[in-house]
């Protein structure tokens, strides 16, 4: 895979890649193993929501009127 980053991106990443005495390809690696998860907490979370409201409308219906 290429990657290509516009050219204050690529320095940026070189300096965290030296600071943290790795390669450009792990700290990539790491980023985009962080966006999934997010993701799929965030999914999670609105899977969450969406049964609490499917399965519990009166009783948020009562608390909204109360």
């Amino acid at each position: 895979m290429t990657l290509r980053l516009p050219e204050d991106l690529d320095r940026e990443l070189d300096r965290l890649a030296v600071e943290n005495h790795t390669s450009k390809s792990a700290l990539m690696v790491e980023a985009v193993r962080q966006l999934i998860q997010r993701n799929r907490r965030e999914a999670l979370i609105e899977q969450g929501f969406q049964f609490a409201l499917s399965h519990d409308r009166e009783a948020l219906q009562r608390l909204a009127d109360a």
